[in-house]
């Protein structure tokens, strides 16, 4: 799923929540150009990072060499042959990218105690734009039903005003209790 536009800024919903994530290592699904990736290298976190795109990904590295940080990178069909390794995360980050059958492996991937932060469209996005096809948009609370079982420390799911844009979306962030 492409992504809007190239934004080279951390998400504002991973800025304001980053005193959540404990440091340590943390995989960055669907990380396109790095923007979170980087930030969070800054930040002292081992960040790995895994995009289907092979340009997308060599952005990323560039980045983090002219941003002095090291990331690690790897092209992956996130739908044919990749896994996540269970129990090896300490939090695992995961922006405009929704594949429902990744789930159980991304709770799965956490340490107990580790944290997930997820941001993704709504059904509703359809009107202003991409993506239009359903099984990229969330359904409301289906984010939240996703990570039952997980104590929910954010949540928030409606219309917000980006950089001018109009964007539907339903933010996370949960901690795996067991």
């Amino acid at each position: 799923m492409p992504h809007i536009h190239e934004n080279t800024e951390p998400a504002p919903f991973l800025v304001e929540h980053l005193g959540l994530l404990p440091v340590g290592r943390v995989l960055d699904i669907a990380m396109g150009n790095g923007r979170n990736a980087i930030y969070l290298a800054k930040h002292g976190f081992e960040v790995e990072g895994v995009d289907l795109s092979p340009e997308a990904i060599k952005k990323a590295l560039e980045a983090a060499r002219r941003e002095k940080v090291v990331i690690e990178a790897q092209v992956a069909d996130l739908e044919k042959d990749y896994h996540i390794k269970p129990g090896y995360y300490d939090a695992i980050i995961c922006f405009y990218y929704l594949q429902r059958s990744l789930i159980p492996q991304m709770k799965e991937g956490l340490k107990r105690g580790g944290i997930i932060v997820y941001e993704t469209f709504l059904i509703e996005q359809m009107q202003w734009g991409k993506p239009k096809n359903p099984d990229f948009l969330l359904r409301h609370n289906e984010l939240l039903d996703l990570f039952r079982g997980f104590r929910i420390l954010r949540y928030r799911e409606g219309i917000f005003e980006d950089r001018g844009d109009k964007r539907a979306i339903a933010s996370l962030v949960a901690e795996k209790l067991d």
